[in-house]
């Protein structure tokens, strides 16, 4: 069942396309066709709140459609950037908007689940698209964003706006030009506290359509407390901290290494420890991929420092960001950053000067109006591959098993940092008094990855279950009515 098959069942809004006809971009005829982009944003949750503001005071921007499917975020908002006589259509279905003859771009904040197919709908549309990453929630969806942004010939930009950040720059063509000797391994942290999920008896939001609510993700009844943003701990509508804050890390850490870098392999292990909620993803994990003999490592926490404190922990200065070691020194920061010698002393620092989100809007716009894909600084093949890598760490740790300490040492003994990485790990679980004999960790199986393909190629010990079940977690099955389309 397509956009435009759904669109039939109920009758639309005057102004919106007639079902089954595709609604053109102005900006899909040559350069000069109209001045304004006019926008229509889907998604007012903490991230799409923000980008109203920021477009809605951009010159040559026109906010013309909200959606949310909550009406109370989406009221908010508009009352928020709402100016005397500027008339700004709401809905809470995507469709609506996506049909809109005064949208030429729509940009897509929603959760996660809704990415790829509210994306695929408005390429299909004739609409320029800037999506939030993950451009999907499993690799599929990302390839199928891909695949439709060609198809269709569409401007669409990944948000992960730290590919924005010019300050950068400086740093990555320091280490890259060999000044401090070969990439001896890659450290990514990620350290932010997470309350845990208030457990409560099955309910649902009365105040939304809950069914569009859950678009391709299964109608189950909610067992949390909150609605919004802890669905990034759930696997049906999110990928955990690994994806949601990984792809920026990944993203940063390939353009240390080169955006061709692709990585043979990965393993994931953690676990969900010191809370008793109803999160799935892990709240502590380390995931470790191989690029051509450069280990990346990448740990992310949500517990504090220690029990009841109200701050993490930091790695080499560190809550979020990268530490990229080389045989003469290393790069510490997240944006800007510094270069050091191994004794610790600074060589270079660079100040974050540079306001990414606006940036990486303004570049979007900028190539709305040119048509040049060429000159978007995170085209969807950059942002699939970035997500892809962290969801292959996901479908690792979810076909792994729970291992012993000796078992995980034995695995991680030949990759060098990941000794010093699990120890750092452990040391932190045990200040939470943490068990691991009790409740050891769960180990994955290093994936054998041909990610070109968007395949798993192999797996460690040959174990076929295990395989299979990662094979089918690089897709799954989208919810009847919701499916992606065919992309011809």
């Amino acid at each position: 069942m397509t956009r435009r098959s759904l669109l039939k069942r109920g009758v639309l809004v005057a102004g919106v396309g007639v079902a089954g006809q595709l609604v053109p971009s102005v900006w899909a005829q040559p350069i000069g066709a109209n001045n304004r982009v006019r926008v229509g944003i889907i998604g007012l949750g903490l991230k799409g709140a923000q980008h109203a503001r920021t477009l809605s005071d951009m010159p040559g921007v026109q906010i013309t459609a909200l959606c949310d499917v909550d009406p109370r975020q989406m009221e908010e908002t508009k009352a928020a950037i709402a100016a005397p006589g500027h008339s700004i259509f709401t809905a809470t279905d995507l469709r609506e908007v996506i049909d809109r003859r005064d949208v030429d771009a729509v940009l897509i904040a929603t959760s996660t689940h809704w990415h790829a197919l509210a994306t695929v709908w408005a390429c299909e549309a004739g609409k320029d698209v800037y999506v939030e990453k993950p451009v999907g929630r499993t690799i599929a969806e990302g390839r199928k964003v891909v695949a439709a942004a060609t198809r269709y010939n569409r401007i669409v930009q990944t948000g992960t706006q730290a590919r924005s950040d010019s300050d950068l720059d400086e740093m990555t063509d320091y280490v890259r030009s060999g000044k401090l000797g070969p990439i001896q391994w890659i450290q990514g942290v990620s350290y932010r506290i997470r309350a845990p999920l208030g457990r409560r008896p099955p309910w649902y939001p009365d105040w939304l359509d809950y069914d569009l609510y859950c678009g391709p993700a299964p109608m189950a009844p909610l067992e949390r407390e909150k609605l919004h943003y802890d669905w990034h701990w759930r696997w049906n509508t999110g990928n955990g901290d690994l994806v949601n804050m990984g792809v920026h890390a990944i993203d940063m850490i390939r353009r240390f290494l080169g955006d061709d870098a692709m990585p043979q392999r990965t393993l994931s292990l953690g676990g969900r420890y010191a809370v008793d909620d109803v999160g799935e993803p892990p709240n502590t994990q380390l995931t470790i991929w191989d690029f051509d003999g450069v280990p990346v490592l990448y740990e992310n926490r949500c517990l504090p420092i220690k029990p009841n404190a109200s701050y993490a922990d930091r790695f080499r200065g560190q809550q979020v960001g990268l530490v990229v070691q080389c045989e003469n020194g290393y790069y510490a920061g997240y944006r800007g950053g510094s270069i050091f010698d191994n004794d610790g002393n600074r060589i270079l620092r660079k100040s974050v000067n540079v306001d990414v989100v606006t940036a990486h809007l303004q570049n979007f716009i900028d190539c709305v109006r040119s048509r040049r894909t060429q000159d978007l600084v995170a085209s969807p093949e950059i942002g699939h591959h970035s997500a892809q890598f962290c969801h292959y760490g996901n479908l690792s740790y979810r076909v792994g098993q729970p291992a012993s300490t000796e078992k995980i040492d034995e695995v991680l003994a030949p990759v060098t940092g990941a000794s010093a990485g699990i120890t750092r790990l452990r040391e932190h679980l045990g200040i939470h008094h943490v068990d691991l004999a009790a409740k050891p960790l769960k180990l994955g199986p290093w994936l054998e990855l041909d990610p070109h393909q968007d395949a798993i190629s192999g797996i460690a010990g040959g174990d076929a279950a295990a395989l299979e079940r990662a094979r089918y977690l690089l897709d799954e099955v989208a919810r009847p009515g919701y499916e992606l389309p065919k992309i011809g």
